[in-house]
């Protein structure tokens, strides 16, 4: 079905020399993007991914332990073989940003900051979310050399260590409940006066004792470190000081999914931003799927390893999809 697809296609639109003709566009190339292309290229489907942020945030993660299969490896490195596996498998990568994304007559057509135009029947959206940060000088620069946004992905690292984990919510005391499992001492730093966690993982923080510090009415200052974080300058005095130092300092403020192409198209979003899917990785439009973190389906845990299921998972679906309703997209 999906080479008749092509050949079909093909034909019917040689005077159009500006709109290339693919089976499956994605939207992202991070893990759940790169997972996608790979699982689209083995069911030889003509598959094209946009990406002008390549790997996303595991791309800058540091050293990965938690990824099956390897025992430790860098995110960066980690990217390139999803990205040769995909080329391998007949995937197109390319490194461009999709600004516009509409669709008429049963076809997606994306168009990039390069002036590229492209259409399919089916597109992924796997741009993931932005974690948000402090907004600090030295903060991009010793991101993972000290300064980390995951918590689950990274407090492994920090055993017999000092850390802080800056935020209120449930992240931020899922974040502490794991990292006080290795570290040696963790300051949580909320700025308010309570706590919005679920009183269970509040409960749960009380069987660390004194490991566990909870500091209210304070914020980050100031990150300071050369080549990785030394310490941190905060609001008001900690034992008589306002300097902080730590090992680790772990961001969790929450996180901001990238959901601006899903908008013209109608795509449904939950109470947070995040898109709505099913476990087949479809949103309510149909030919269109969501994957990795822009998704709800796994709510707050977003990791690499969910992010490559629900790609592959979402390039399994837009098979079966052309398979029945490939020839539709012909106008």
């Amino acid at each position: 079905m999906l080479q008749r697809t092509r050949r079909f296609l093909s034909k019917k639109h040689t005077h159009n020399f500006f709109c290339m003709d693919y089976d499956f566009i994605i939207v992202g190339t991070g893990a759940a993007g790169l997972s996608a292309a790979l699982y689209a290229g083995r069911y030889q489907m003509k598959t094209i991914a946009f990406g002008d942020d390549f790997g996303g945030y595991t791309a800058v993660a540091g050293v990965i332990e938690n990824y099956p299969g390897n025992k430790a490896v860098d995110g960066f490195t980690l990217m390139q073989i999803m990205k040769e596996q995909a080329l391998d498998a007949k995937a197109e990568v390319k490194d461009e940003r999709v600004v516009m994304l509409e669709k008429r007559d049963d076809c997606f057509f994306a168009t990039t900051d390069k002036g590229g135009s492209y259409k399919a029947p089916t597109v992924l959206f796997a741009t993931g979310s932005k974690r948000r940060q402090l907004g600090l000088a030295n903060e991009n620069e010793l991101t993972s050399k000290g300064v980390h946004y995951c918590a689950t992905c990274d407090a492994p690292m920090y055993g017999g260590k000092t850390i802080a984990v800056v935020g209120g919510g449930d992240g931020a005391v899922k974040g502490a409940l794991l990292a006080a499992e290795y570290a040696k001492k963790v300051y949580i730093l909320v700025r308010g006066d309570a706590m919005r966690a679920e009183p269970v993982n509040l409960e749960h923080l009380k069987q660390f004792g004194d490991k566990v510090e909870i500091l209210y009415f304070i914020g980050v200052t100031e990150i300071i470190g050369k080549e990785k974080l030394e310490k941190i300058k905060v609001s008001k005095p900690v034992n008589g000081n306002t300097e902080l130092v730590i090992d680790g300092l772990f961001i969790e403020i929450g996180a901001t999914p990238r959901t601006e192409l899903t908008k013209p198209l109608g795509v449904e979003l939950d109470d947070y931003g995040f898109i709505k899917t099913n476990a087949r990785m479809e949103t309510n439009v149909p030919g269109a799927y969501a994957a990795g973190d822009i998704g709800d389906l796994f709510g707050a845990f977003k990791q690499d390893i969910t992010a490559a299921a629900m790609g592959s998972v979402a390039a399994t679906s837009a098979y079966q999809y052309i398979k029945k309703h490939g020839l539709q997209c012909k106008k």
